[in-house]
């Protein structure tokens, strides 16, 4: 998966000069509800818009979900592998000196 692009991490296009490489912004229309406006507003802060706090927003929660689905994997090859890392971790505990 391509890595989301964030504004210190943009190149000029060279070929192109004032235009970025890869991250384009595009107008879209999303519907919240009153509740979540509210609550944006709420918070907003040093966000210069209701439009990059919920870029911000939908950023983390992608990298959240992306950590999940690294730590998924990571999971599931540990699993697989147990029996043999077991065999060593006990292997391994056989060399202790009592204390």
């Amino acid at each position: 998966m391509r890595p989301l692009c964030f504004p210190r991490e943009l190149e000029i296009n060279r070929a192109n000069p004032g235009w970025y490489v890869g991250c384009m912004k595009i107008k879209t229309s999303i519907t919240l509800s009153n509740e979540v406006l509210k609550a944006i507003d709420l918070y907003i802060g040093e966000y210069r818009s209701r439009s990059e706090f919920i870029e911000t927003a939908a950023r983390k929660f992608i990298a959240q979900l992306a950590r999940k689905e690294a730590e998924r994997r990571d999971l599931e090859l540990i699993n697989r592998h147990s029996d043999s890392l077991n065999a060593k971790a006990e292997d391994v505990l056989t060399y202790q000196v009592p204390l």
